[in-house]
């Protein structure tokens, strides 16, 4: 008898390499982290070529985020029902089917809807790769080294992803990119038939007691919350039935999620998971990381491309800078708190100071004809200390009992993918539209036929001038405010408490947490 070796992926032929394994899967999740049903760095082509507006696009892809964070709950269910060699291949042709009906669709319900479900399909795959090789990266199924590769794929796909789609965009069409995307899966799908063989390492589970209603209607909240903050300004907030009737959905739904979770036994997400500090702490620190966060996504662009004047690839190059970052965070992170268990707080506050850091330095640094370079330390600041909040936040709700910690990190996904993300956006964008009316009522009142300025310039070109002017003024408003929160709340992190340290964050083995599912489902038929 020979000594099993502690990892392997049995679901391999065996003509298949055991050291090309792993790298096999992460190359598999790469390609899942590439799809993401609309891609929000061509939404001015999609949106014209579509006829639809910027903000259908972002509830598209908002929707898309919905659902792959709500749907984490269950993916162990899923994992426990079908092998991976079904995982792959299911998950790849929901995501091209999508990915066609994406492509060819004006229809603004159906985009929504097919974008939540391909966000299911994503989430699915990229938890098939990601559990399987999880003994590969860390035999001790310690989470805050597990975290840190988890947020250096996610984060870091985003960039790249968003680096691949423009220059695909920009040297042939935008519609090529779903062509690109298409034909890694098929590439997959193919590779998946040749390389694996359907074999279960543990005994199936029935997809019984599943809160589907629930699922709904959390889907319905969020997207009801996520529809307010991204049409708010288009359709002038609560001056609209829209938002009315929106903000009567979530509220209604919300009321129905809380009040099944008191009494039926399986809910979707149990009330007693909110109640724990690491979950709702983390919460509440999403709304103001992703609203110090929000410039990057506001405002960056906007400044690079109308006040400075680059082009579409010397702003795609910024991506770069912003992917280095990502992965100095996640190095600093990983030889910091996951190896050398550095406190909760430490963490915390390093992250908030190098957003903070971003801010000052954007505000300092913002003027005319500046080159590219001196955007570079203000890019990599801002991706490196939210990759390192992103990381503890995470693994500080490894401190919630076993049987809610999935449940936690589901709610804390779709919080901060989603609804913190289109929260911090609407604040800065509203606070933006209101700074920009204001100063170019301000600049333009100086423009008339006294001033001598407004003798070499046409109207038009007078007009352009106020409002690079205004853009200008209002970006240093909103940096300067911004400045002001982000240092009282590093000022309430220095005046606060805390040992807490990642020392607990070990993940429960698949067969203890098959267990517990099982005895579940046990009881559920008894009744």
């Amino acid at each position: 008898m020979h000594e099993i070796p502690p990892f392997s992926l049995p679901e391999f032929r065996n003509f298949i390499p055991e050291k090309l394994r792993p790298w096999i899967i992460l190359l598999f999740v790469l390609i899942f982290q590439l799809s993401g049903g609309v891609y929000l760095a061509v939404m001015g082509e999609m949106s014209g070529s579509l006829a639809l507006m910027r903000e259908d696009i972002l509830m598209a892809g908002y929707a898309s985020m919905a659902g792959l964070a709500l749907t984490f709950a269950i993916m162990f269910r899923l994992k426990f029902r079908f092998p991976l060699k079904q995982t792959f291949i299911i998950c790849a042709t929901g995501i091209i089917v999508g990915n066609i009906i994406v492509v060819n669709t004006s229809s603004i319900p159906l985009m929504v809807g097919v974008c939540f479900v391909t966000g299911i399909f994503r989430m699915w795959g990229t938890f098939g790769c990601n559990s399987a090789i999880q003994l590969w990266l860390t035999p001790k199924r310690d989470l805050s080294i597990f975290f840190c590769y988890i947020e250096l794929l996610v984060q870091g796909m985003i960039e790249i992803g968003g680096i691949i789609t423009i220059y695909t965009a920009f040297f042939a069409k935008w519609e090529y990119i779903y062509l690109l995307v298409i034909a890694l899966f098929l590439l997959l799908i193919i590779a998946v038939m040749l390389m694996f063989r359907t074999i279960r390492t543990l005994p199936k589970l029935p997809l019984f007691g599943i809160d589907w209603l629930g699922i709904l209607l959390w889907c319905t909240t969020a997207l009801s919350l996520a529809f307010i903050m991204v049409y708010g300004e288009f359709y002038d907030w609560f001056n609209a039935s829209e938002i009315w009737i929106a903000a009567i959905t979530a509220i209604v739904t919300l009321l129905l999620n809380l009040w099944r979770s008191s009494f039926i036994r399986h809910p979707f997400y149990e009330l007693k998971t909110w109640s724990y500090k690491p979950l709702y702490y983390s919460l509440i620190l999403y709304l103001v990381i992703s609203t110090l966060n929000a410039p990057s996504r506001v405002i960056e662009e906007m400044y690079m491309g109308m006040v400075l004047g680059y082009d579409t690839l010397n702003i795609a190059s910024m991506k770069l800078w912003a992917f280095a970052g990502i992965i100095v965070g996640a190095f600093f992170t990983w030889r910091t708190f996951a190896l050398r268990k550095w406190r909760y707080k430490t963490m915390t506050t390093i992250g908030f100071s190098l957003l903070v850091l971003y801010l000052i330095s954007f505000y300092f640094t913002v003027e005319y004809n500046l080159p590219k370079e001196a955007l570079i330390l203000p890019i990599m600041l801002r991706s490196t200390g939210f990759v390192i909040l992103s990381i503890t936040l995470l693994t500080a709700l490894s401190l919630i009992p076993f049987t809610n910690f999935f449940q936690a990190v589901s709610i804390q996904g779709f919080f901060s993918a989603l609804l913190a993300g289109a929260f911090g956006d609407a604040i800065v964008g509203r606070a933006f539209k209101v700074l920009m009316q204001k100063n170019a009522m301000l600049l333009g009142s100086e423009v008339d036929s006294v001033n001598t300025m407004s003798h070499n310039f046409s109207l038009s070109e007078l007009y352009g001038i106020v409002q690079q002017h205004a853009a200008m003024v209002s970006i240093k408003e909103i940096f300067g405010w911004l400045i002001i929160v982000g240092i009282a709340c590093l000022m309430l992190f220095m005046l606060s408490e805390s040992n807490l340290r990642p020392t607990l964050a070990i993940h429960p083995k698949y067969r203890t947490i098959r267990r517990y599912i099982k005895h579940q489902l046990r009881l559920d038929r008894e009744e």
